[in-house]
């Protein structure tokens, strides 16, 4: 019991001294491979309502939350939408796999190091996933964790 408190207090004093990147900050820029090991950065998406999705092969609701934005991408798609995926696998196998089955048309990246945690999680404070964060055509966090219903609602206001 004293170690899980310990732990418990250390978690919540580390949360609130590393916090994510806050909504009306810019994104903090991620270069990371594609399944054919070329870099593909957030920043070259500049121009473009983003979003940026942290997740893992291994990951039910992550898996769930590919599933039901297979349909909102493809509306959105052809008006400006880009989702960038960041999968934090240890494994490149149950990554590929896992985008193969969940039909994800979308920029898939992979941190093979992440899932222990790496500068990538510290950065953007992952403490759970999925992680989501709307980023605006500038570069711009407009949203953290936005839910589906509301995810639309930006979406209809920026593009």
């Amino acid at each position: 019991m004293k170690i899980f408190l310990i732990g418990l207090f250390l978690s919540s004093f580390l949360t609130s001294v590393v916090a994510q990147p806050p909504v009306g900050s810019k994104a903090p820029d991620i270069s990371l491979p594609n399944n054919k090991g070329e870099i593909i950065k957030l920043s070259s998406l500049k121009g473009k309502v983003v979003l940026l999705d942290f997740w893992a092969s291994w990951c039910g609701p992550c898996r769930q939350s590919n599933r039901k934005m297979v349909s909102l991408y493809k509306q959105y798609k052809d008006k400006g939408l880009e989702v960038f995926a960041v999968s934090i696998d240890g494994n490149k196998n149950a990554w590929s796999n896992a985008v193969q089955q969940d039909k994800t048309e979308w920029l898939q990246v992979i941190d093979v190091k992440a899932e222990r945690g790496n500068e990538l999680t510290q950065t953007w404070n992952l403490q759970y996933i999925p992680s989501t964060f709307l980023i605006d055509k500038e570069g711009t966090i407009i949203a953290a964790g936005p839910q589906k219903d509301e995810l639309e609602k930006w979406l209809k206001r920026l593009l």
